[in-house]
Formats: structure tokens, C-alpha cells, sequence
């Protein structure tokens, strides 16, 4: 039997997706508006589609977990985001869960120091 090479892709994707939102969440403790969230986020070695992260930010706003402003800066219009303090609570439980799954996951296959 021959292993599909797009199983491992899959499986990465499925592993990015909650991993993506932590990243925001983290970046979103400062305020950004979408284009430079997106640039920071590639910056630190995380690529994120626009097809993915616009509509993550509108889910996340919609849960209450973000707030927008829309301003003019560079004489342009920009919607600003940040977390609201529900999404800074969600935020820090995240981080916390996180760890100890990376964690238990490290015991879990034998790679934990």
C-alpha cells in the first residue's frame, strides 16, 4: 500500500487550524488591523491565507472576543482590532490549556526533557 502524500498535509492543516487562532488571539493583545496582523504573523513564521484569517477575525468579533474601531490612518480607512477583555480571558485559558497539552503530548511520544 502506498501512503498518500496529501494525508500528512491534511493532518498539518487540521493541526494549524487551532493553532492559528491562539496566534491571533496572542497578536491581537495589541492592536492591528488585518493587513499587519496577517504581516506579523508570516513574519514569525506562520503563514495565514486572507481566505482564512478575515474570516476567523469576524467569527472571533462575533463571539465577543474581539472589538473593531474603524479609523483613517495613511488616508486610508482601517478596522482595527484588539481583544476585548472576554478574548483576553479566553486568551490566557488557551495559553494555559496549551501548555499542558504540548505537555502531555511531549510525555506522549517520548520527546518530553
Amino acid at each position: 500500500m502506498s501512503l498518500d502524500p496529501q494525508i500528512a498535509e491534511k493532518l498539518l492543516s487540521e493541526m494549524r487550524r487551532g493553532a492559528i487562532v491562539l496566534a491571533v488571539l496572542g497578536q491581537l493583545q495589541r492592536e492591528h488591523y488585518g493587513y499587519s496582523l496577517r504581516k506579523n504573523l508570516v513574519d514569525r513564521g506562520l503563514h495565514v491565507e486572507e481566505g482564512t484569517l478575515y474570516p476567523l477575525i469576524r467569527r472571533l468579533e462575533k463571539q465577543g472576543l474581539l472589538t473593531s474601531e474603524w479609523r483613517e490612518e495613511d488616508k486610508r480607512r482601517k478596522r482595527f482590532y484588539r481583544l476585548s477583555t472576554d478574548g483576553r480571558e479566553i486568551y490566557a485559558q488557551l495559553m494555559h490549556d496549551w501548555q499542558l497539552l504540548n505537555t502531555s503530548i511531549q510525555k506522549t511520544t517520548g520527546r518530553s526533557e
